[in-house]
């Protein structure tokens, strides 16, 4: 929500690519990333976090990132995919991703990035996204259907458009373009599954959304990522100051074992 009214995602989405992204003279795009990093998640991947999002999810961790835009510096594909294969290499992971934004924004710089995985052979690359640009561009589905050893996670911010409202102060017509994307997704025949913010949301409000995933694939339902909260405290101070109250959430050092 800026000045008190709800984000609309496809205006913002532009807004913030201009100010995170830059075309070289050479035709390239660079984005800006703050850090590079290994982490546990998916039993071992490097991690390049970048900068810029259009949502302003009331739950996230990097929002002080995310509030300000001209945080890092700019890298090309390449740069960051050097960084990502050097922390494969020294601690052993086969899987890159990257996050602490929206990667979508600047569309063409993750395709080469994502190209520059594929080209190794080695790596899996995890694109973890909220859809909503997948949903609203079809033809993004359709040019990262040519990757193979790519996985798309498509991170569902509540069960209904209301939640999703609430939760990232954007138009609830977002909600319907995460959807979308999955179908885009699942019709180019991209290797992909849903994941859920369900620490908001009661058994009735996700039974409606696993109706609405059957819809289009019955193994979207069979896959899909059940997502909480992690109260970070700066996680806690976010929710405080929107006065919203998880039903369940989890400590950082009380992460369940199946959840890393």
């Amino acid at each position: 929500m800026l000045d008190g009214r709800l984000v609309d995602p496809l205006n913002l989405s532009k807004i913030i690519e201009s100010i995170v992204a830059r075309k070289r003279i050479d035709g390239g795009l660079d984005r800006r990333y703050w850090r590079f990093r290994g982490g546990r998640w998916y039993g071992g991947i490097a991690t390049a976090d970048a900068v810029g999002c259009y949502l302003r999810c009331v739950f996230c961790w990097s929002w002080r990132v995310r509030d300000n835009p001209y945080t890092g510096r700019f890298y090309s594909a390449r740069d960051v995919w050097v960084r990502l294969r050097d922390i494969c290499m020294r601690r052993g992971y086969s899987q890159v991703r990257v996050s602490g934004c929206e990667p979508t924004i600047a569309f063409d710089h993750l395709e080469e990035l994502i190209s520059l995985s594929e080209s190794s052979n080695r790596y899996l690359f995890i694109l973890e996204t909220n859809g909503i640009l997948i949903g609203a561009y079809r033809e993004y589905a359709e040019r990262l259907s040519r990757f193979k050893k790519l996985h798309v996670r498509v991170s569902i911010k509540g069960c209904d458009p209301r939640e999703f409202s609430k939760l990232t102060l954007a138009d609830p017509r977002g909600f319907d373009l995460q959807i979308e994307a999955l179908k885009n997704l699942i019709d180019e025949g991209v290797s992909c599954h849903p994941a859920v913010m369900l620490s908001f949301s009661d058994p009735e409000s996700k039974a409606k959304l696993v109706d609405r995933l059957r819809s289009i694939d019955e193994k979207l339902v069979e896959e899909l990522e059940e997502e909480y909260v992690f109260l970070y405290p700066h996680v806690e101070y976010k929710l405080r100051e929107y006065g919203l109250k998880p039903r369940i959430a989890f400590k950082p050092d009380a992460i369940p074992e199946d959840l890393i």
